[in-house]
């Protein structure tokens, strides 16, 4: 399996952006999928989730700013970010989120940088 994450770039508070991951090497349409983040120094986790069904979950902090979908004739999952905080700013990856801890189920590929200026 692959996982392509592209869209990423510098953009000031207040602004959007929108990243995408393209996905090959299995069945897409059934999998849930996740973007996650790594701010330096932190954790890497989980901000928006997608299921086979288009039912959605986001992490608290990102709530009524960022949006997840997926499109399965491109086998490609989105996040439009807007109201971008500074506090957004991470290395963003994409996934299948697996169980209730949401372990990456793939290796992870090389994220695409996020960076929000004040």
């Amino acid at each position: 399996a692959q996982l392509v994450e592209s869209g990423g770039g510098l953009v000031h508070a207040g602004g959007s952006l929108r990243i995408s991951c393209a996905a090959s090497g299995f069945p897409f349409s059934i999998f849930a999928m996740g973007w996650y983040r790594q701010a330096p120094g932190k954790h890497r986790e989980l901000v928006a989730r997608i299921d086979s069904n288009f039912n959605r979950n986001y992490e608290d902090s990102v709530k009524g700013r960022f949006t997840i979908s997926r499109d399965n004739s491109k086998n490609t999952v989105y996040l439009q970010m807007d109201s971008l905080k500074p506090e957004d700013t991470a290395v963003y990856y994409c996934n299948i989120p697996v169980g209730p801890s949401y372990t990456n189920h793939y290796p992870w590929g090389q994220g695409t940088q996020v960076t929000v200026s004040s």
